[in-house]
């Protein structure tokens, strides 16, 4: 028979922002995400009352120790080097931000990174794309880009600068 003393306690307001300045420590997050890491249950605990999860974070936020706009900046830098637009701002929108912050972190962010298709290009150029090659390898190059993000139109101009460039860097080897 479980007694009355095992029931385990929700956690209050000072454990829920260790937690979450815990978690802050390590990298920028989302409200929405504090929001899922701290307000469900541990073991031995029973999950946060949203009322009290809510106030600690509207107290960090107050704090400027949890900033929407810092996180979306953060992931969308980190994002723009890899992929195309379509797929950062999906990413961003996935961590529940506000669609008119996403679109300003991602154009500030493609600011100060290369263009898209210098972009898209730098990441055939480490996959081996080379002039020269198969329709089915163009295909599967393409197909890269597409799941990274890019745009069909990007990846056209992509692929014919990927085969224009190997051309100049054979003719130039040639005439050395």
């Amino acid at each position: 028979m479980a007694g009355d003393r095992d029931d385990p306690e929700p956690p209050s307001a000072q454990q829920l922002r260790a937690r979450a300045l815990r978690l802050l420590a390590q990298r920028e997050h989302s409200r929405c995400e504090l929001e899922r890491k701290l307000g469900g249950a541990r073991p031995g605990q029973q999950a946060a009352a949203p009322q009290l999860l809510a106030q600690v974070l509207d107290q960090l936020q107050q704090q400027g120790l949890l900033d929407e706009a810092r996180f979306a900046q953060a992931l969308a830098r980190r994002l723009v080097r890899r992929h195309g637009r379509q797929r950062v701002l999906l990413e961003l929108r996935q961590h529940g931000l506000d669609p008119q912050l996403t679109e300003r972190a991602l154009r500030e962010a493609q600011d100060e990174a290369p263009s898209e298709v210098e972009r898209a290009l730098q990441l055939l150029r480490r996959h081996g794309a080379r002039a020269g090659a198969g329709a089915a390898e163009r295909a599967r190059w393409g197909r890269l880009l597409q799941r990274r993000g890019f745009d069909a139109d990007v990846v056209r101009q992509a692929l014919r600068a990927c085969n224009a460039g190997s051309r100049e860097d054979r003719a130039e080897d040639e005439g050395e």
